[in-house]
């Protein structure tokens, strides 16, 4: 059962990942209606992350330069600036006091979410978003070296890839029991209604 404390972490729910970008996942729309049942559930416990790029590669930091001469149509100087917005359907639940930006794949290089997290002070983080195989896992596994009980929603996180998606849900989180739990929305929500 999830305990009150518990905070959700929807992780990277952007028009730049939704939309005909070369960072387009199809099967983002799939999984929105229940990251926003998730976000309705817990409200004052949900903190939305942002990938943010740089203007361009030349101002991305060692390796990343690279990756954004590979995507540098993902970059501040060539797509517009909307795109980095989380979308529509979530705008609602995403407060600026309740968004933090990261240039890198996980949320916890933020100092400000840091914070934030510390004083919410939570028993478990709960896991929505994309991709489940990049900016998500990055994100589990620093939630884990920091001691946090990692529960991501398998029916509220998708990738661009659908099989390494696969990959993590059934095959790399069941290898750590002790800190990473793979629940669906309905387990989880049934969870929240438990708890009161």
């Amino acid at each position: 059962m999830i305990g009150p404390d518990a905070v959700h972490l929807c992780i990277d729910m952007q028009r730049m990942f939704a939309e005909e970008t070369k960072w387009h996942a199809p099967a983002l729309a799939g999984i929105v209606p229940n990251v926003a049942r998730i976000a309705r559930a817990m409200p004052e416990r949900t903190l939305f992350a942002r990938m943010s790029v740089p203007a361009n590669a030349g101002e991305a930091q060692g390796s990343w330069r690279d990756y954004y001469r590979r995507w540098a149509s993902m970059t501040g100087d060539r797509m517009p600036a909307g795109l980095v917005e989380v979308i529509a359907e979530l705008a609602e639940f995403a407060a600026p006091a309740r968004t933090f930006d990261k240039p890198t794949y996980s949320l916890f290089g933020n100092a400000r979410f840091a914070d934030r997290l510390a004083a919410l002070s939570p028993g478990a983080l709960v896991f929505t978003g994309v991709e489940t195989d990049v900016c998500v896992l990055a994100t589990v596994f620093d939630a884990i070296d920091r001691g946090y009980h990692a529960i991501v929603v398998a029916d509220a996180v998708t990738s661009a890839s659908l099989a390494s998606h696969e990959a993590v849900l059934s095959l790399l989180l069941p290898r750590l029991p002790e800190q990473a739990t793979v629940t669906d929305t309905a387990g989880l929500l049934a969870s929240l209604e438990g708890r009161a």
